[in-house]
């Protein structure tokens, strides 16, 4: 039970109150017992040893400002299926992570890289519908054309989880 209460997701503000990320609660508990951040709200579960118990952050400040570089993420399937929400860029359907695909918009077979500017989630279906074809070919339009994960992303990602953690609402600037 408490691994699972470890593994919470948990926002961190910059000193100056701007969300900058979403981490584990260990992660969380880890800043705040080292002194480099301070909780501003908790969840209700607390977490208990033989002889202490302490409440579980939900969002946490860091005391001192972190100049944030302007931030790429890694190209991965996590990253593309969230940036495209979990639904196939071809038929709108949204599913689970098992469910999609990645598929090339440029085929691999015709050149296409493996890129942000390329990858798209589609379900099953859509993918081997589309094949070895370009979208066109297939007479299949894209929802989206597929772009980088920028900040804008990651702050809409974040304002996506706070619509589940209504303590993280009024600093997702909503």
């Amino acid at each position: 039970m408490a691994a699972n209460l470890l593994r919470n997701p948990v926002l961190v503000l910059n000193a100056s109150y701007e969300p900058i990320h979403v981490c584990a609660a260990r992660r969380a508990l880890v800043l705040l017992f080292k002194g480099l951040a301070e909780a501003h709200e908790n969840n209700p579960e607390q977490l208990r040893s033989a002889t202490r118990a302490m409440a579980l952050p939900s969002v946490i400040r860091l005391l001192d400002y972190r100049r944030i570089p302007r931030q790429t993420r890694a190209l991965s399937r996590k990253n593309i299926l969230m940036r495209d929400h979990y639904q196939c860029q071809y038929c709108g359907k949204s599913c689970g992570a098992g469910d999609l695909t990645l598929d090339h918009v440029l085929p691999r077979s015709r050149g296409g890289p493996s890129s942000w500017e390329n990858l798209v989630a589609a379900c099953r279906r859509c993918n081997n519908r589309k094949g070895d074809r370009l979208p066109e070919e297939a007479n299949m339009l894209l929802k989206r054309r597929p772009k980088p994960f920028t900040l804008h992303t990651n702050r809409s990602l974040m304002r996506q989880l706070g619509t589940q953690q209504a303590s993280w609402r009024k600093y997702l600037f909503y």
